[in-house]
């Protein structure tokens, strides 16, 4: 139903059991358009090195008629909001997601945790907040989607969230597409594959999305175009090849 997935690790963090070969074939069977690659930053323990993320430009846009983009789930490092991949070469990536992550910044009070994603949020370097309804780091909710949608970013509804990890995160998820439908937030799905089998699954997502009333067709899951369109506006310029493909296809 949906044919993009912006959330998927590889072989590369160590934690995760699939290849980009792995992904492409289940992408494939299901139908799976474009997805993102995106590792754990370098800051997670057992994350690729830096090098994995700059060396990225050897993986081809287009594969067997199915879009990848070069990306990277960055670690929220600090209440500055700093995330542990910078410079230029955060500027050859395709698609930056960001999200707390224990090992690299412990849950704090809800006003620490609130400030260091909101100031991820307001620096224009990350596109996607991962996972924003971890109960491990409880938010001003409002406040967080408030900063997203004044700063285009996209707060990610997480499939992973209701079945492998981050439990008790329903109803604040619900509570977030609610607050996203109301102050015009932008929302995604990701899947938080660690294994290509589960890409693109989004049940679990979609029952939030709908219990809150979001309305799916603006979800960035919706089609190939809708999710380039979005990174082209956060000001990616790396994505001329994909954007040629799919609207060669239409």
């Amino acid at each position: 139903m949906f044919p993009v997935d912006i959330h998927a690790h590889t072989v590369a963090s160590t934690h995760a059991y699939s290849t980009i070969h792995d992904y492409l074939t289940v992408a494939k069977s299901k139908g799976v358009k474009l997805f993102a690659l995106t590792d754990h930053g370098p800051a997670m323990a057992d994350a690729p090195h830096f090098w994995h993320f700059v060396n990225m430009t050897v993986i081809p846009r287009v594969v067997d008629g199915i879009g990848i983009l070069r990306g990277i789930e960055a670690n929220i490092k600090n209440t500055a909001g700093d995330i542990d991949f910078v410079g230029d070469y955060l500027q050859q990536l395709d698609i930056v997601l960001a999200g707390l992550h224990e090992p690299v910044l412990a849950p704090a009070d809800c006003d620490s945790n609130t400030e260091a994603m909101v100031n991820c949020i307001r620096s224009g370097r990350v596109d996607i907040i991962t996972h924003p309804g971890n109960p491990r780091y409880p938010i001003d909710q409002e406040t967080v989607v408030k900063a997203a949608a004044e700063h285009n970013v996209a707060l990610e509804i997480n499939n992973s969230s209701f079945l492998h990890s981050r439990k008790g995160s329903e109803s604040n998820c619900i509570s977030i597409a609610k607050l996203a439908k109301r102050f015009d937030a932008q929302l995604v799905m990701g899947s938080d594959s660690h294994i290509a089998f589960t890409l693109a699954g989004f049940e679990q997502s979609l029952s939030i999305i709908d219990e809150a009333e979001y309305p799916r067709e603006r979800l960035l899951n919706h089609s190939p175009q809708q999710l380039l369109k979005f990174l082209q506006q956060r000001g990616h310029q790396t994505l001329g090849e994909h954007l040629a493909f799919f609207q060669e296809i239409g």
